[in-house]
């Protein structure tokens, strides 16, 4: 069997040159081959470069220009071209090089899309691009693909219905983002709960300041019945004469609880900020820029009282209970939602969330008493929500003794306000209102919305349809926990 031998002692790669001549050398006789049959004979050997400059001055001795064959003879050369040609003639020894083509397979094919609407208040490239970013976010938790798919959906057409414009819609698609990634690993949540307690500890409100906030306390003799040291005094001692919460007005009811005459209520329902006008300042409603004395610029059915200190019978007490393993109590933040009944605001939805911001209860809740207004600006909540519900107030009341100790520590805005509404007695508080104080100090207060944007760069409540208690709640947690971190860089 004829072999080539390489007359290099190192193997070197054969040059594509498209002006390559070969001399090769059988029985004392010159060859000149073709780039093509030689690169078929060669094809499965070492080669080396060949720089002929005539094919007539080479000689055999030249071993840097001529391939030798030992033993070899002219038919099996020819054979070994033949088939050397027929390999770069025939199209199965050699494949033709195909372009990549992206697998059906890629996660991005399958990611929802937006569907083009023309005329739409928001253009849709844009819509795309953060539908995208919410994708990415929700991959980061959500147990499945489609699951983060369905809420990144959920989470843009939320965004969109809330937006009557662009500019609208980039500030609440970039909150919508923000909020996506809080719920992402590695955000404020992964918090180890112990060192969260100890360090809540520091913000418990004291007695004095749960007094000072008018908290439901212990009666110190009827059990069940709470007591509050900031009460104000009733302007009436006449049972049947009620005062409007909202706009100030005297109205008279029935034993029962009804309204004797029927009359309109027109109020603010804005809160007095003050603002600065030409030559000073001035205060005026948040509503409508209204000054104070002014005409009221919302009109309702009827008046409405508040009633929740008027009743204080029917409390419960959170208990102590046996020390868990771990020696952690618990740490909640809480938010309910009230409606305008006969005999005032009662209860109608309550969220309950723990430190790792998931939402452990959430329930609406039946009124003991007849509704006269949702307060669906405010609540949320809306007649079709309570149409079904069969929880009351009772009934929410055995779930929170049982999930709650009395050590463990409850968050809220305002709390006062969530457990007059519980009637529940609990006395181990942070209360995001006192911890982030008004400037002017009480009966001023800084409003949850004003601290998450001043605080966390963020916007809430800014749904038409009414507050959502779990992301006030979440909220709560989240200012308590950015507290903390930012206190523990100033003691270091």
């Amino acid at each position: 069997m004829s072999s080539f031998q390489n007359p290099s002692s190192k193997s070197r790669p054969f040059p594509l040159c498209t002006q390559m001549h070969i001399l090769v050398t059988l029985n004392d006789r010159n060859y000149l081959v073709l780039r093509s049959s030689v690169m078929g004979i060669l094809s499965s050997y070492n080669h080396v470069p060949c720089t002929l400059s005539a094919p007539t001055g080479a000689k055999k001795s030249n071993s840097l220009n001529t391939v030798q064959v030992a033993n070899g003879s002219e038919p099996h050369l020819k054979s070994r071209t033949m088939s050397g040609m027929a390999s770069k003639t025939s199209t199965t020894s050699v494949q033709k090089r195909i372009a990549h083509v992206p697998s059906l397979q890629s996660v991005s094919l399958n990611r929802p899309v937006i569907p083009t609407e023309f005329g739409a208040k928001v253009p849709t490239n844009i819509r795309q691009r953060y539908l995208n970013l919410f994708i990415d976010e929700c991959l980061k938790f959500c147990p499945s693909p489609q699951e983060a798919y369905d809420k990144a959906l959920s989470e843009e057409k939320v965004a969109y219905e809330r937006s009557s414009s662009k500019n609208i819609y980039l500030n609440v698609a970039v909150n919508t983002l923000k909020k996506l990634r809080s719920l992402g690993p590695g955000s404020v949540q992964c918090v180890n709960r112990a060192a969260l307690y100890r360090r809540l500890k520091e913000y418990i409100l004291t007695e004095d300041q749960l007094k000072e906030n008018g908290y439901p306390l212990p009666h110190p003799e009827k059990p069940g019945r709470a007591v509050v040291f900031t009460t104000e005094e009733k302007k009436t001692t006449d049972s049947s004469c009620r005062i409007c919460c909202r706009c100030g007005t005297e109205y008279l009811v029935s034993p029962t609880g009804n309204c004797i005459r029927k009359e309109e209520c027109c109020h603010h329902w804005g809160r007095l900020r003050r603002q600065r006008v030409a030559g000073g300042w001035e205060t005026q409603y948040s509503c409508c820029s209204g000054a104070v004395g002014s005409v009221g610029c919302q009109v309702a059915k009827q008046h409405v009282q508040d009633g929740r200190k008027d009743n204080l019978e029917g409390f419960v007490k959170t208990f102590e209970k046996l020390p868990s393993s771990d020696g952690y109590p618990g740490i909640y933040a809480l938010d309910c939602e009230m409606c305008y009944t006969k005999q005032g605001l009662e209860l109608t939805r309550i969220t309950v969330i723990n430190s790792d911001l998931k939402v452990v209860y959430d329930t609406f809740v039946k009124p003991d008493n007849k509704v006269v207004d949702y307060n669906t600006r405010f609540s949320g909540v809306t007649e079709e929500d309570l149409q079904n519900a069969c929880i009351t107030l009772r009934d929410v009341q055995a779930v929170l003794l049982n999930m709650f100790s009395s050590d463990t520590i409850l968050i809220g805005h305002s709390l006062e306000s969530d457990l007059f509404a519980l009637k529940l007695i609990h006395t181990t508080v942070v209360d995001t209102s006192v911890v982030f104080p008004h400037r002017l100090g009480l009966p001023y207060k800084r409003a949850l919305r004003t601290l998450m944007a001043d605080y966390l760069k963020r916007i809430i409540q800014d749904n038409v349809e009414g507050h959502d208690s779990s992301e006030d709640a979440s909220s709560c947690m989240e200012l308590m926990i950015w507290k903390i971190k930012e206190d523990s860089k100033v003691k270091r």
